[in-house]
């Protein structure tokens, strides 16, 4: 019994040290950028912020692109936004999110980073291109939704449309140098629904 007992009380390193070694890795390539930008991301300088080993970081991300990418999408992913009844509703629920996570410190270095950096010579573009593509998801499905319900214009471009949607709040960050705030995200929203909306 003791050494059933004893056997049973020893535990490996199990998920919550997975998920500690990978919160401080990606909390760690934040604050590089943040306080240094984007050249200061190396697998080291990671390594010893977040005070992990080196191979540990690589037994996540074999390079550099695939932890920036990580990063970002840690701070900006997908979102998921439930079925309000009406897609000017659904389109400011995300957007508000949006909003609030570009507003986190060292975000606004981070996705200026993340462009420039898919646009250097030895950049996998398509793995960019597919991060893009899932942070724009919900924004897709809030249209889809909106046509399938009658209060988003049947021949609605989706794919156009949602990079209509995103663009304002990057630009706003990264362009202009300012935190979208909400009188922008009304100002989106409004706008959208002007161009593709069905009147109620």
């Amino acid at each position: 019994m003791a050494d059933k007992q004893g056997r049973g009380a020893v535990r490996g390193p199990g998920r919550p040290r997975e998920e500690r070694v990978t919160g401080a890795a990606l909390d760690a390539v934040v604050a590089l950028v943040a306080e240094r930008g984007m050249s200061a991301v190396t697998m080291d300088a990671v390594a010893e912020r977040a005070g992990v080993s080196k191979p540990a970081i690589y037994r996540r991300w074999a390079a550099k692109q695939e932890l920036i990418i990580a990063a970002a999408e840690a701070r900006i992913g997908e979102l998921s936004i439930p079925d309000r009844g009406d897609f000017r509703a659904e389109l400011r629920e995300l957007l508000t999110a949006r909003m609030e996570s570009y507003c986190q410190p060292g975000v606004d270095r981070l996705l200026a980073g993340v462009i420039g950096a898919s646009a250097e010579a030895d950049a996998d573009r398509g793995a960019y291109g597919a991060y893009s593509s899932r942070v724009m998801g919900e924004t897709r499905r809030i249209l889809e939704r909106g046509i399938e319900r009658g209060d988003v214009r049947p021949d609605t471009d989706v794919r156009s449309v949602a990079t209509m949607v995103a663009a304002p709040m990057v630009f706003r960050l990264v362009g202009e140098l300012e935190p979208p705030d909400r009188h922008l995200v009304e100002a989106v929203v409004e706008l959208v629904a002007r161009a593709v909306g069905v009147p109620h």
